[in-house]
């Protein structure tokens, strides 16, 4: 019998034979699944690197690190103290602190200003000049008025000197004579850093007492915390 359409051929063909090898279908659960895996993996990475990077202490923040001592000692300034250029050559380093409110002329208050240089004369004679640079509203003696504390710390003595008081300032340097500007209800925050070697640093933080008051903490933990300097 002759096979309808042409023979086997094409009867085979038309029969579906040979029978075609099914395809591979596509394996979007497969997708979905690798897809996941990879970000899970990653949000492990990102979790094992800021797990890391707490464990890391605070980099300073930039320009509040500064070293004094011939660079044998480091300090970091408070948050708020910013750091500029020393207005006179005896000054190693110089930050400026903004004030808030206004004095009782109206106009703002000045900023407070910290002053880092080394310098010679025993702890006593210092504090005595720095007396003379202050005022008392009632005429009282300044000394009266002084507190210290002295602490031990990274193998030197320090000193915190605390004077309150009317600044005599004289704008162009204690040594530079000149008119004196009286600057009402100020305060004087002083460290006196004496170390075994490379002789005494003064750290002197001082503006409206109202600016003080608010960073004195930030300004003794500052000496609380010096540390020997990385060489």
């Amino acid at each position: 019998m002759r096979l309808p359409g042409g023979g086997c051929g094409t009867f085979a063909r038309e029969a579906g034979w040979p029978p075609r090898l099914a395809t591979r279908p596509e394996q979007p659960t497969m997708t979905i699944l690798s897809s996941l895996s990879r970000r899970s993996l990653l949000a492990a990475c990102l979790v094992v690197i800021h797990s890391l990077a707490l464990a890391q202490p605070a980099a300073p923040v930039a320009g509040q690190a500064f070293v004094i001592a011939d660079g044998s000692l480091s300090l970091e300034a408070p948050a708020g103290f910013d750091r500029t250029q020393p207005s006179s050559g005896l000054v190693e380093t110089e930050f400026a602190i903004p004030s808030e409110g206004k004095g009782a002329d109206g106009a703002d208050l000045p900023a407070g200003r910290m002053t880092v240089m080394g310098a010679g004369g025993t702890v006593g004679a210092n504090i005595d000049r720095w007396c003379g640079q202050f005022a008392q509203p009632d005429g009282g003696d300044t000394k009266k008025k002084v507190t210290t504390k002295t602490f031990k710390v990274a193998g030197s003595s320090i000193t915190i000197v605390d004077i309150p008081g009317t600044y005599l300032d004289k704008p162009g340097g204690p040594f530079a004579g000149g008119p004196t500007i009286q600057r009402p209800d100020y305060r004087m925050l002083a460290g006196i850093v004496e170390t075994p070697e490379a002789g005494n640093y003064f750290l002197k933080f001082y503006g409206p007492a109202a600016t003080v008051e608010r960073h004195a903490d930030g300004f003794k933990k500052m000496l609380e915390g010096m540390v020997p300097a990385a060489r």
